[in-house]
């Protein structure tokens, strides 16, 4: 397996954080600049790799016989937060079976700049799926919450969040979601197989919240928000628990919304849903409607999973939610591809998913994306009860060796080159088989993302205002990035 080479790190030319643009990009600017093309292509050597630059040029009225990509740099929307993954105890249980050298080359690759330099990163509220049993921060009962802590944490999880911490400069936008409240809350008595979280227990839940974020702040771990229930319509066989609509709302609205504030914590972000695309209307519609319980809300977190059924993603959904609520905003918490099979980690579809998802969520109004575990083992865990996925990176803990998959870098396309404070440009391609998106920089750089999932070479023009253009060749079943 090819180790990640940073060779890559020539391209940070468009990362570096600068004043606010302050005048658009017209096609007289765009003329005689220079666009740095970045491809990873299927059955090449290319990941992350630069092919060439290509000049702007005057060209005449785009033909329907082409390919056109066209950005126009003077509608913009949403202001990017990053693109990251998740810390769960798993990655942090098998980077602590690596050696020193393993551990600061994978911690390189997702958080430093010759990596894909995450900006964005999750945690799970005691356990998940994702670790090895059931735990939470009090003992079973304590309806007082007196016997707090989070030493669990303190032996893998806390070390590699501080390490990522620091190589990605010193602050990274953090949040956290629980997977169920302790067992003595809930309707079922069990953190797994779904449940409710018992009326007379909301306050202590709430208060919970809080602890835990003090607690990690006093580690010196910036918490940016919380979500309020991972997957809460979701009877799952690991921790999970239910939440409609409806008390989900109350929950945030006379409970958690006001305890953050009573605890000095009111500047945290909350998230609600924190689910697929399917059901996300109905529970905004619900939330977003009441302003005692919207007031509290940041925005609306979804997961991709909900093609279990079959069919496409519900990248529609997005876009209506974003148009009935747009002081409210979008973030991906969490997708990864499913069913471990290690005979499958060069399996190009599933990086293609990641590039079809965010390509599509980014033009939704999505503000950050946030994969699943950053690292697993080579059987797709550890994880409790068998549910066994794939991680961009994983680690044969027999060899001590990390296996990058393509997922890694095509989420590198996004990561790296677009950069948190960023605005999405409006982009439009004129044919199905390529899609595309873009970002303007802080420091006036564009990053314009184009993926072709055809089995066919493609050459295309992009063109910047009306008749401002770059040619482009990109190959079959590739992704690219272009800065200029």
């Amino acid at each position: 397996m090819k180790r990640f080479i940073p060779a890559i790190a020539f391209a940070f030319i468009a990362c570096s954080q600068t004043k606010p643009v302050e005048t658009s990009i017209t096609e007289y600017e765009a003329e005689g600049k220079t666009a740095t093309i970045i491809t990873t292509a299927k059955d090449t050597d290319l990941r992350l790799s630069q092919t060439g630059q290509s000049v702007f040029k005057k060209t005449e009225q785009a033909l329907e016989t082409e390919n056109s990509i066209f950005v126009n740099p003077n509608n913009t929307f949403q202001t990017f937060i990053g693109v990251g993954g998740a810390i769960t105890d798993a990655s942090a249980e098998v980077f602590a079976k690596l050696s020193k050298e393993k551990q600061e080359e994978l911690i390189s690759a997702y958080y430093g700049k010759e990596g894909i330099d995450y900006t964005l990163m999750r945690t799970s509220i005691h356990s998940c799926d994702f670790s090895n049993g059931s735990f939470t921060y009090i003992e079973e009962g304590d309806k007082d919450l007196k016997t707090f802590s989070i030493d669990h944490d303190k032996q893998y999880r806390l070390p590699m969040i501080k390490q990522a911490i620091a190589k990605a400069g010193g602050s990274i936008l953090f949040y956290a979601s629980p997977w169920s409240p302790p067992a003595f809350m809930k309707d079922s008595k069990n953190m797994l197989q779904g449940g409710k979280l018992l009326p007379e227990y909301y306050d202590a839940w709430a208060k919970y919240y809080a602890k835990f974020i003090k607690a990690y702040e006093k580690e010196g771990i910036p918490v940016w928000g919380v979500t309020i229930q991972n997957e809460p319509m979701a009877v799952q066989r690991w921790e999970s628990c239910i939440y409609t609509a409806e008390e989900e709302r109350d929950f945030l609205k006379n409970h958690l919304g006001p305890v953050l504030e009573q605890e000095g914590l009111g500047d945290k972000n909350i998230v609600v849903w924190d689910h697929n695309r399917d059901l996300i209307t109905h529970r905004a519609n619900t939330i977003f409607d009441d302003p005692e319980a919207a007031k509290y809300a940041w925005g609306t977190g979804f997961h991709w999973y909900e093609t279990w059924r079959g069919g496409e993603p519900m990248f529609e959904n997005l876009q209506k939610i974003q148009e009935a609520y747009p002081d409210k905003k979008l973030l991906f918490t969490e997708g990864c591809n499913e069913s471990f099979d290690a005979a499958k980690y060069q399996y190009w579809p599933n990086a293609e998913r990641y590039g079809h998802s965010m390509i599509n969520d980014f033009n939704r109004g999505t503000a950050g994306w946030t994969d699943w575990n950053i690292l697993l083992d080579e059987t797709g865990g550890p994880n409790h009860v068998g549910n066994l996925c794939f991680s961009p990176i994983h680690a044969d803990t027999r060899t001590d060796s990390l296996i990058y998959t393509p997922s890694y870098y095509y989420l590198g396309h996004f990561s790296k080159y677009i950069r948190p404070g960023a605005k999405r440009v409006s982009t439009v391609s004129s044919v199905s088989f390529l899609i595309s998106t873009s970002f303007i920089n802080e420091n006036g750089k564009m990053a314009t993302v184009v993926m072709n999932s055809s089995d066919k070479d493609m050459a295309y023009k992009l063109y910047v205002g009306a008749n401002v253009a770059v040619s482009i060749d990109i190959p079959a079943r590739a992704i690219q990035t272009l800065v200029y």
